[in-house]
């Protein structure tokens, strides 16, 4: 059974809906979740939101062609089929009536069904239809568009990435090794990663820019953002300084974080509407028991 949720803004007369589907055991090492946000807005508007910093995404889009940016970069239109390497900042996007299905890429994912190290496409996007290291996943456009049914689609995303695996490359263990590092809270620093790897801080900076896309101690400072980014999610009640992660010194320095990588502060990302983040992070935490994909435990 699908884990949704969905929200209303009788304002801008928006209804949005993410449901997360489950996904077959041989899939769970490599991708965090099969989903399906559907956005149904009066008058020809849109809705905004920031997606916080996460793993690789594959995105397959029905309808109106939403706008995004990540980071500073320029806001544009965005292709049908929207694939995103891992990113370390916030993914400015407005949709306005459309159905997206995506696909949460691990890094043992990419490794596996991507041809590209993953900082070749780090905090940046492409037109999947086109690029090459895309190819196997392209055809899911055209097909999706041809399918109504919901748990039809997604049974149908599931078996083709599960044929993908015939013909993929084997596992690289340390890349499920440093992933589980990586969700441990108490590996802080790459001294820590190295002896829980039992890898040289060298060979781990080597492995850390081509499997997860950036340096290791910036994907530790990631992460112990996101802890304190999802509580907020779950209870946004809650004050900032009793979200902050048990690692900050002190608030300065996790509103230093906020802003690295938010790109704002945490009291503005708290007064901004969430209309499509906000309802997910419950639907997503019971399906795959993490509010927010960066802080997805690998199986394996």
């Amino acid at each position: 059974m699908p884990q949704s949720d969905a929200s209303r803004y009788p304002s801008t007369g928006a209804r949005v809906a993410t449901r997360f589907f489950p996904l077959s055991p041989a899939l769970r090492p490599y991708v965090s979740t099969i989903y399906l946000s559907e956005v149904s807005i009066a008058d020809g508007g849109r809705v905004e939101d920031y997606l916080h910093p996460e793993w690789a995404n594959l995105r397959f889009v029905d309808g109106e062609a939403p706008l995004a940016a990540i980071g500073g970069s320029p806001i544009a239109e965005m292709p049908r089929f929207i694939a995103t390497g891992p990113t370390s900042v916030a993914t400015y996007f407005a949709a306005g009536n459309m159905r997206t299905w995506g696909i949460g890429i691990l890094p043992m994912g990419w490794a596996k069904f991507i041809p590209l190290p993953a900082e070749e496409l780090a905090d940046r996007l492409t037109d999947g239809s086109i690029h090459p290291a895309f190819a196997a996943f392209a055809p899911l456009l055209e097909t999706l568009r041809r399918v109504n049914d919901v748990d039809a689609a997604a049974a149908l995303i599931d078996a083709h990435v599960c044929a993908l695996l015939a013909d993929a490359p084997p596992d690289d263990p340390a890349i499920l090794a440093a992933h589980r590092a990586l969700v441990d809270d108490e590996v802080t620093s790459v001294a820590d990663l190295s002896a829980k790897l039992g890898l040289s801080e060298r060979s781990i900076e080597r492995l850390s820019h081509r499997a997860f896309g950036f340096s290791p101690k910036l994907l530790l400072l990631r992460q112990r953002f996101l802890r304190s980014l999802a509580r907020f999610m779950l209870d946004p009640s809650m004050a900032w300084i009793d979200t902050m992660d048990h690692h900050y010194y002190d608030q300065a320095q996790f509103t230093r974080d906020f802003q690295r990588f938010m790109g704002m502060s945490p009291r503005d990302y708290a007064a901004r509407p969430k209309p499509i983040l906000g309802a997910a992070a419950f639907a997503r935490a019971a399906a795959a028991g993490a509010a927010v994909q960066g802080l997805h435990k690998p199986a394996g």
